[in-house]
């Protein structure tokens, strides 16, 4: 690892075997402890650490986002462990049986979101530079301890870290799962547990595809219809649903707790019939459109030359931005297929104006690329190459999501009961198999902003179906964004999550048991 004293390192060692020389507790080896995303630098000193009743976790100030951080780590340990752990502030030197979180300068390397985790068999000492660190370094610590700690009922064992030392810090500063909640609508306690899913690997935002052909999924109260009336189905014909406002701030703050960014989507000028069939005069020809439950795409268009249309976008925006503390707003821009090309720039272009003027930035599909885009906008690569190749050069970030290799609503193969198969069929190997900034031959690393997985959901109706097509693979894809590609092989890639398969299941999560897993347990 870059900038690390190998000296410091190797004395901390030899320090540590030292002391543990003499030791009762049990012999563990770090390495072991099969951890995702793989972190850069894993230094183990075969001891280990007693979690028990009496431990106490310390916060080395009141702030109320540490406090908060110290307290979320109890809460993933008691349920399992029948313990009542509380975070308690104490700036004090750490007495013994402690796991301190604390923030600390680190080097420029680590970001807010790197972090040193250091175990010692009278202690646990977790150091970031930023709370955001501190939270990503609890997920590697809840990997660390046995399977069982994911149980909701309390195990009746013992529980023991392994000790050594983690320094560790992401490749990429966006890391990301995309759930599209407009095709079929999925309730707040369902958004939550994918939140929780994320969170569990490191994963730091959430783009929500509020709108498309088949419902507009979040209140707009200058604009009600489009919910009530926009809101009122689903692929099949279903009831659809939509978030109130309060429940959107609500699923915001739920996410930022575990510090995950909600990045809103607003699907235009195509992907629009909600709203058409909504509003009548978003229509040229100012006559409502029926609603729509199927899954073809390419068919609808707001009315790009009439200003309802932009007075209509910057309303939904600026309801939007208010309740979204994220830098993004999502603008679709996607298969726009009966927009003329000389209306979708000028369209694009506008509707950049408008995310602007009330202070957020765009994101969109790959397509906005043909547009006057701002520098910095980011560009979503899933289909054209050469959309994203024009991102880059009017100085726009590249957000990969290649549907080839992160669509999870991709079937694994020929036989996979729900799922599509239009880009490919995605098997784990496929999903793991690839490199960001090696992917598209001009685009480079710092062209990057990072990797997002999207999860459409013509065919996914229930978050057991979010489960079933996200996991594994989002967990390979988790790596792809934190890891670098140098310290990354599919080889221990899939020894690693073989085992993890035990976690998973304890976890209750309903992921998809790939005959490549099969074969590595045999």
């Amino acid at each position: 690892m870059r900038n690390i004293n190998q000296l410091s390192k190797l004395l901390f060692l030899v320090t540590i075997l030292t002391l543990n020389s003499c030791s009762n507790n049990p012999e563990m080896k770090l390495s072991e402890a099969v951890l995702f995303p793989k972190p850069i630098s894993l230094i183990e000193t075969n001891s280990s650490f007693q979690l028990n009743e009496e431990t106490k976790i310390v916060v080395t100030s009141d702030s109320k986002e540490l406090v908060a951080a110290g307290n979320y780590l109890a809460e993933l340990l008691n349920p399992a462990t029948g313990f009542s752990l509380e975070a308690e502030v104490s700036s004090e030197k750490m007495n013994s049986n402690c796991i301190q979180l604390s923030i600390s300068s680190l080097d420029a390397e680590f970001g807010k979101e790197g972090y040193i985790l250091k175990i010692e068999e009278s202690n646990v000492s977790l150091k970031a530079s930023s709370v955001e660190g501190i939270i990503r370094g609890i997920q590697t610590i809840r990997q660390i301890l046995p399977n069982e700690i994911e149980s909701s009922n309390k195990v009746e064992q013992s529980w023991y870290l392994a000790t050594g030392e983690i320094q560790d810090y992401p490749a990429y500063e966006y890391r990301g799962a995309m759930l599209d909640v407009a095709r079929h609508f999925f309730g707040v306690e369902d958004v939550k547990r994918y939140i929780d899913l994320l969170a569990a690997y490191k994963l730091n935002v959430l783009h929500l595809h509020l709108s498309d052909d088949q419902g507009w999924r979040i209140e707009i109260k200058s604009w009600p219809n489009l919910t009530t009336h926009g809101g009122s189905t689903e692929v099949g014909g279903g009831e659809g649903g939509f978030y109130t406002q309060d429940q959107y701030k609500d699923i915001v703050a739920y996410a930022a707790e575990r510090y995950i960014t909600i990045i809103p989507e607003i699907d235009m000028p195509g992907h629009t019939n909600a709203a058409l069939a909504s509003y009548p005069e978003l229509n040229c020809d100012g006559k409502a459109t029926e609603l729509y439950s199927g899954i073809e795409v390419g068919f609808s268009t707001l009315c790009t030359d009439k200003e309802i249309t932009y007075e209509f976008i910057d309303d939904v925006v600026r309801e939007l931005a208010a309740m979204t503390p994220g830098a993004y707003i999502h603008i679709g821009g996607d298969e726009s297929h009966v927009t003329e090309i000389e209306d979708y720039i000028p369209f694009i272009n506008r509707v950049q104006e408008i995310v602007k003027a009330h202070n957020k930035k765009v994101i969109g599909w790959d397509e906005i690329a043909l547009a006057d885009i701002k520098e910095n906008t980011v560009v979503q690569f899933w289909a054209k190459t050469e959309n994203a190749l024009k991102g880059v050069q009017k100085k726009g970030k590249v957000l990969m999501s290649p549907a080839k290799k992160t669509y999870l609503d991709m079937k694994y193969d020929s036989l996979t009961k729900i799922g599509l198969s239009w880009a490919a069929t995605i098997e784990l190997d496929s999903a793991y198999l690839w490199t960001p900034e090696t992917y598209v031959k001009g685009i480079t690393k710092n062209d990057i902003l990072g990797v997002e997985s999207p999860l459409w959901s013509e065919t996914i109706e229930t978050i057991d179906d979010i489960e079933y097509m996200a996991f594994p693979r989002i967990i390979g894809h988790s790596e792809i964004g934190w890891t670098p590609a140098e310290k990354r092989s599919w080889e221990d890639y899939i020894q690693r999550l073989s085992k993890h398969t035990q976690r998973l299941k304890a976890m209750n999560v309903n992921y998809y048991n790939s005959n490549l897993l099969l074969e590595e347990l045999k």
